[in-house]
């Protein structure tokens, strides 16, 4: 050890904000390894780091017992009150064995530790830094992309985004500037892993609260968000304040607000409907921008049937049952939607549970809501 190396653990305390203690019992603990593995001794031995100096002194630990099992770890009293008549049995006597070569062995282990510290206090400072910004949204650059990932760099760090966690008609290009929803961060045995999205529905709630100011001092509050990546969204929303109409203050003078975020979703479509304490209601509204005529609910199960005009059933379904499969996602509700001709062949006996088109959005699965149709009479 030298001056230098004692430079050296000042400044890693200094600017990493690693005690030189810690470091230092690293060190020690890794010089024991070193003169065993180099010496080939397996009698207990300590090391002792002067701090003032930067010397290292190698002691042979024994204990003093009235009967030696084993030479190497062990004296007898007798032999102990010959070096010295103050020892009883349980010390420990400590006889310097430091090796005439030890220096060099020592200054490489040191080096190797504190490059080691280093190491992890980098790995542990990425690690809080970007624990901070877990489910919250940052702004990234596109580095490369192979068969799984695309990996996003964050500044002090590089973030994957599997495949599922990508938008199906995003084209992501080297150096595209995006923002990202971090899902998740890992400490691995390789250094801290940060997952993160741009299909979590979370990412569209972060936006309103970018975009939004109403949104993000909690005057309107997101109730629930249903979304369809990269195609649609229904976001459902209620005012804390009977002045504000939620609404409107979401989708801005001439739509600027939501105009933003579906920007930044490159062309996601947003409907924007308004929360009711009564269910009929809210299913009406999650519907938009369908008509609803009526609302018939199960009383045993969280399932309803909605009544729509002929004309407006296309609507109420949607491209693909897009529009219900949202609504259902949306409220929490099994829908299965009628058109207003077909109600009278709808009787309590009726059982639609096998119907494929029926709409459950229990499962968070795509086939969230359809509609039911009866041909013959």
């Amino acid at each position: 050890m030298n001056e230098e190396m004692l430079g050296a653990l000042d400044a890693l305390e200094k600017e990493k904000g690693i005690k030189k203690e810690v470091v230092i019992e690293a060190i020690q603990a890794a010089l024991i390894s070193a003169y065993k593995r180099n010496y080939g001794q397996a009698q207990n031995v300590d090391v002792e780091f002067d701090q003032q100096s930067g010397n290292i002194h190698v002691y042979a630990v024994k204990k003093v017992v009235d009967e030696v099992a084993d030479d190497r770890l062990e004296i007898s009293l007798t032999d102990a009150l010959k070096i010295n008549r103050a020892y009883e049995v349980g010390d420990d006597i400590k006889r310097e064995v430091t090796p005439k070569n030890f220096g060099r062995i020592s200054a490489q282990t040191a080096k190797q530790v504190i490059m080691q510290r280093l190491r992890e206090a980098e790995r542990s400072k990425i690690f809080n830094e970007y624990t901070q910004y877990e489910h919250e949204i940052i702004q990234g650059t596109v580095l490369r992309r192979d068969n799984k990932f695309i990996y996003v760099d964050l500044g002090d760090i590089e973030a994957v985004m599997s495949k599922q966690d990508q938008i199906p008609n995003e084209d992501y290009q080297v150096h595209d500037k995006i923002k990202v929803f971090v899902s998740k961060v890992e400490n691995t045995t390789k250094g801290p892993q940060v997952f993160v999205s741009r299909t979590n529905p979370e990412l569209v709630k972060r936006l309103f609260e970018q975009e939004i100011p109403e949104v993000y001092d909690g005057t309107v509050e997101l109730v629930s968000i249903a979304r369809e990546a990269g195609d649609r969204s229904k976001v459902a929303v209620r005012s804390m304040n009977p002045n504000v109409d939620p609404v409107g203050t979401c989708v801005g003078p001439k739509g600027q607000r939501v105009q933003a975020i579906v920007n930044e979703l490159n062309g996601e479509n947003m409907d924007i409907v308004k929360w009711e304490e009564d269910p009929s209601d809210y299913i009406a509204n999650a519907l938009n921008p369908a008509e609803v005529i009526a609302v018939q609910f199960d009383q045993d199960k969280r399932e309803c049937m909605v009544i729509v005009p002929d004309y407006q059933l296309s609507l109420a379904i949607g491209k693909r049952g897009q529009n219900a499969r949202l609504a259902a996602k949306l409220t929490g509700f099994k829908i299965d939607i009628k058109p207003e001709s077909e109600v009278e062949f709808v009787s309590d006996d009726d059982d639609t549970a096998n119907d494929p088109t029926d709409a459950d959005s229990s499962d968070n699965q795509n086939d969230g809501a359809t509609t039911t149709t009866d041909s013959e009479e």
